[in-house]
């Protein structure tokens, strides 16, 4: 990196992250795939700067006569390429790198190559929402650069995120005395207010201020002129009931009639966090303050049911009080752990009820009998932090409605990379949530684990693949599960 012009650290560090600065591009790997096996050009002329333009120009290509245009379009620039460039290009461009220099690698590479504190690098990448225009401060202004990166207003941050933990007790006995609140399977919020400018974001950064009229309204009704709230959106039942994740996630659609399904699906907001308040940045502040921030300028009905406490049995009654509401479970806060955004950090520890897990889905096989014509057994991965890639930890057919069976076949055919026999691989980017009993000893998987009555609960149009659980996570659960049999 220390030898990158500056307008190249950008590309290169996205590149070298498996991803383009364009986003996704909408190309197959049956688009690519004589391309990337055709014969060497007499010599490589590419530069980080061409291929950017060619992937910009790709992008912005739509409307009549757009497949042709491609095709010519990436015909001539893998043309320019040889073999090695051609290979690279093709897995980047269908979201198939795989080349170990994964965000955390990058992250302590650019500390490095910028001698800076890997930690500075990291809270300016969590604020950034991403790393190559970090890695191009870091690099080319040094700590003076990093420090643009704030909490700001209108400025989505990425959102912390929790581990599981087995039961109540298992949670305190990690965090000691510590905040528990009920888990409410809603979709993720962050909310910036700004006087009466009130804007939404979802868990992926995505603004949908104009799905949610209602979240608008009532955060207009605040006394407080500066703030940022992280929270969860639900859809309730007329009797307060929550409503399932599917339905809530309706009023998040592409096209919408907003008036309609607001009439028909009224969405209600609980907040649990308060990233900013009158200008001053909580994030580093220990959750104690940020919540009594949060006490102090909302309304208790804004405010997710909460409960301090170290006694477990305090605690397990509370759950029950949440599932009795129709909730997920609890999640249980360190008083003093700051907010680590973009960091599934120990401070915040997930308790269900059900064992779950978000795992992405590598491949699937064509089913048989009243399944034929479909794509139905799922295999599953955990993700591999240490490879980027992806570790299977079993397969399940059980769970599909036919809704599901035909949604995930147009899913996976759109993603498909490759075929053997009646198993097809997709790229993996859909997540789903996989309820299981346990999870086993197998030598027939690489990560030596399975599970054990694996069903699909549902899939998680709101989650990627890099939220997905990961390998590490799997085999703690597995040490914690072999320990309470002990």
């Amino acid at each position: 990196m220390r030898r990158l012009a500056p307008e190249e650290i950008e590309i290169a560090v996205a590149y070298l992250c498996g991803e383009t600065l364009r986003g996704k591009i909408g190309i197959g790997y049956a688009a690519l795939r004589d391309l990337a096996r055709a014969r060497d050009a007499p010599g490589s002329s590419l530069t980080l700067a061409d291929v950017d333009a060619a992937l910009r120009r790709l992008a912005a290509t739509s409307g009549k006569g757009s497949a042709r245009a491609r095709a010519t379009q990436l015909d001539a620039l893998f043309t320019r390429a040889n073999a090695d460039e051609r290979g690279f290009l093709a897995r980047l461009i269908v979201g198939e790198l795989r080349q170990g220099a994964l965000e955390g690698v990058m992250l302590d590479a650019i500390a490095a190559a910028a001698n800076l504190p890997a930690a500075d690098v990291r809270r300016a990448s969590m604020l950034a929402g991403g790393l190559p225009s970090v890695a191009k401060a870091a690099l080319t202004e040094g700590g003076a650069g990093l420090d643009r990166f704030a909490v700001r207003l209108m400025h989505p941050v990425q959102p912390m995120l929790a581990s599981p933990a087995e039961d109540v007790a298992s949670a305190l006995a990690a965090l000691g005395t510590a905040s528990l609140e009920w888990k409410v399977d809603g979709a993720r919020v962050q909310v910036h207010k700004s006087g009466d400018d009130v804007r939404v974001f979802t868990r992926s950064l995505n603004d949908v201020s104009a799905a949610v009229p209602e979240i608008i309204e009532a955060m207009r009704t605040l006394p407080a002129r500066e703030l940022i709230l992280d929270g969860e959106t639900i859809a309730l039942a007329p009797g307060g009931a929550p409503l399932p994740f599917q339905v809530t996630m309706r009023r998040f659609g592409r096209k919408l009639d907003v008036a309609q399904l607001r009439a028909e699906l009224p969405l209600a907001v609980f907040f649990f966090d308060c990233l900013l308040l009158g200008g001053a940045d909580l994030l580093a502040r220990p959750a104690r303050e940020r919540f009594e921030a949060l006490a102090q300028v909302l309304p208790a009905g804004l405010v997710i049911p909460r409960l301090v406490t170290g006694s477990v049995a305090e605690g397990e009654a509370f759950l029950a009080q949440a599932l009795a509401a129709g909730h997920e479970g609890l999640m249980a806060k360190a008083l003093g752990a700051p907010y680590e955004a973009g960091r599934r950090g120990a401070g915040w520890l997930k308790i269900k009820q059900a064992q779950t897990l978000d795992l992405v889905v590598l491949a699937a096989e064509w089913g048989s009998g009243r399944r034929e014509g479909w794509l139905s057994n799922l295999h599953l991965g955990a993700r591999d932090p240490a490879t980027g890639g992806f570790v299977m930890l079993g397969k399940t057919f059980k769970g599909l409605t036919d809704a599901t069976l035909e949604w995930q076949t147009a899913e996976f055919l759109a993603r498909e990379t490759g075929r053997d026999g009646h198993i097809v691989y997709v790229r993996p980017e859909l997540v789903a949530e996989i309820a299981f009993n346990d999870l086993q000893a197998s030598p027939h998987y690489p990560g030596g684990l399975a599970l054990r009555f694996a069903r699909l609960k549902r899939y998680r149009p709101d989650k990627s693949a890099a939220d997905a659980d990961t390998i590490d996570a799997v085999r703690a659960h597995y040490a914690a599960q072999a320990r309470a049999v002990e």
